[in-house]
């Protein structure tokens, strides 16, 4: 079945409070499905909009639907609790005097008739069997987060809104329950709108990437055709990065290695660090265009063990003027390297030309 968008639109200027001269004004038609990441840095108005989405902030003129249903526009305002949305803010907010399982259960009186199958699949979901008798001081800050994921789903909302729920995590933590987010991300049916400051994150993660600046859209849509323009965006060439859709055909567990195979890229294989993954898993990776070199043959002496035969499809400005983007085309799949200008002229690189990316293993992100 076909599902209407959901539609977004708001302007709210704020002449004064913490926002002076601040003015959010969005038009956005996000896809129903899937995780949509709402990105920038701070003050790009990304947490702003979610609370106009949300009906936490007010904004007269605006107007929201998702799926056919109307939450507002210019004849009527549904207040948040009637919108049928669940929000995971930064800090989980669980409620300290009840148990995770009272947690659980306290949100399951929200949902009518009471629906216990909803409760077994989300603690199933967010691996949470072994802390229900825990009280939420007893746990971490990626176990509270997991738990008050489970809560805002226990709900069945409509839609679900993450508000930077890793910022407040360390690194190890983050790394803890992304595996869980991914997983929600394929089984929980409901669009997630997921407002993220972290480009790692949201490339894990996201399907739809809206970009915001200064309270406006800069750019929006899928995720891999999006991310390649982030480092023109926001002048950062370095983060200038591809994703990657492979999948795990092998393992050496002599030198800790995997071998993925690229989707759409005849076959190419690349070998990356081993991070526990099954065979057959499906894995995203990013890869950064200043961790991709070019050479005219293939180097068998080289330390690098990941050389794919590429053609230089396109050549892309770099916000230093000294560098240069450089699109590798290997079947269907599109890389970039970031070289110098010299480099360049030194290769004397031209479109069609047939060249080897070279990639070091240990710099694939998954």
């Amino acid at each position: 079945m076909t599902h209407s968008p959901i539609q977004a639109s708001f302007t709210v200027s704020f002449a004064n409070g913490q926002t002076p001269g601040f003015t959010l004004d969005v038009d956005l038609l996000l896809p129903s499905t899937g995780i949509t990441a709402l990105f920038g840095h701070s003050g790009s108005g990304k947490t702003t909009l979610l609370r106009c989405m949300a009906g936490l902030q007010s904004s007269s003129n605006g107007k929201m639907s998702v799926n056919g249903s109307v939450w507002q526009d210019e004849n009527s305002k549904l207040p948040t609790h009637k919108r049928g949305l669940a929000y995971v803010f930064q800090e989980a907010s669980l409620l300290p005097h009840l148990s995770v399982k009272g947690n659980l259960l306290y949100a399951l009186k929200r949902v009518k008739p009471s629906n216990k199958q909803s409760l077994d699949e989300m603690v199933a979901l967010m691996d949470l069997s072994e802390l229900l008798e825990h009280s939420p001081a007893q746990l971490s800050g990626g176990e509270r987060q997991r738990v008050a994921i489970a809560r805002a789903l226990i709900t069945q909302p409509k839609l679900l809104m993450m508000d930077e729920p890793l910022a407040s995590l360390d690194v190890t933590r983050k790394q803890e329950i992304l595996p869980y987010l991914e997983k929600l991300k394929h089984c929980a049916k409901v669009p997630i709108i997921y407002v993220s400051h972290d480009i790692n994150e949201v490339a894990r993660l996201a399907d739809y990437l809206v970009v915001m600046q200064q309270g406006k859209v800069v750019v929006e849509g899928d995720i891999n055709q999006v991310l390649p323009q982030i480092s023109g965006i926001t002048g950062m060439s370095e983060d200038a990065s591809v994703l990657l859709d492979t999948k795990l055909v092998a393992r050496d567990p002599q030198w800790g290695l995997i071998q993925v195979k690229l989707q759409h890229a005849n076959a190419a294989c690349l070998w990356l660090r081993d991070s526990g993954e099954a065979i057959d898993t499906t894995l995203r990776l990013r890869l950064l265009a200043k961790d991709v070199s070019i050479s005219l043959s293939e180097h068998l002496d080289s330390s690098i063990v990941n050389r794919l035969a590429a053609t230089v499809h396109a050549f892309l400005p770099d916000h230093d003027k000294a560098m240069v983007l450089v699109e590798l085309a290997i079947g269907e799949c599109i890389l970039l390297a970031r070289i110098t200008q010299r480099s360049l002229n030194h290769l004397q690189l031209k479109v069609g030309m047939q060249v080897w990316a070279q990639i070091k293993s240990v710099a694939i992100v998954s």
